[in-house]
């Protein structure tokens, strides 16, 4: 691949790339993060402000491991969806909440550009690794925006730039030889994870994804570096009229 695809052909492109990957999903991310991801989204959630009996949204939420940490926070009287446009990411994490029985977890195939929910429905929505997938971030953040409640947050957990750089030459590297090598060890196609390198370099700054917080109603931008910046948490409140 030499380039992200255009936007009119992007969302086609990364439902069809990460419903073929689906299977291996889960394992290529513990490989992929140095088995740092489960960290990141506990790091998350920790800043999400969510206390038991809340209701929480993860977008872009894959095979659902984002969603179930929500759900630890909310407790059994709370509720969590999660959705995705992808359908075998949806029946992976489906079948993972039948075999925890998590019943307080609702997964649903949908387009996180055109959320199935109503204004003000939720304390909380997370996307995790998903807003630089997005065929058009400024509607997937304006959708995330509406259904939040006054006063709740959108948290977003997202691939950024090393600061440091003799650190951020080794990340590149692993980016860019080693996930695709892994890929192609683990059976995927390796364009799969040639994507993921491409989209990280061309993805927007960390001060511009906080810009487009802003432009979107979102107050108290905070922005934490995780892994040498590699990973960053953006964490914006929906501001009360």
């Amino acid at each position: 691949m030499d380039k992200v695809p255009a936007r009119c052909e992007k969302e086609a492109y990364v439902e069809g790339l990460f419903s073929s990957i689906a299977g291996k999903y889960d394992l290529m991310n513990g490989i992929l993060s140095l088995r740092r991801h489960k960290a990141w989204r506990r790091f998350a959630v920790s800043k999400a402000g969510l206390k038991p009996g809340d209701s929480a949204l993860d977008a872009c939420c894959g095979t659902g491991d984002f969603a179930f940490e929500l759900a630890r926070a909310v407790g059994e009287q709370g509720r969590v969806v999660g959705v995705d446009f992808s359908a075998p990411m949806i029946e992976l994490a489906q079948a993972k909440a039948s075999r925890a029985n998590r019943r307080e977890v609702e997964f649903l195939t949908a387009n996180a550009c055109e959320l199935p929910f109503p204004d003000a429905s939720f304390d909380c929505v997370t996307i995790g690794f998903g807003v630089r997938n997005l065929a058009d971030i400024d509607a997937g953040l304006a959708e995330m925006a509406r259904v939040l409640k006054p006063g709740g947050r959108l948290v977003c957990l997202e691939t950024s730039q090393v600061r440091r750089k003799p650190i951020r030459l080794l990340w590149q590297l692993c980016f860019r030889v080693f996930s695709p090598c892994a890929a192609m060890l683990m059976g995927a196609k390796k364009s799969a994870y040639d994507y993921l390198p491409m989209t990280a370099k061309e993805f927007l700054s960390r001060e511009e994804l906080a810009g487009k917080f802003e432009n979107h109603g979102l107050v108290d931008i905070e922005v934490w570096d995780l892994m040498f910046g590699a990973v960053c948490v953006h964490i914006g409140s929906k501001a009360f009229q």
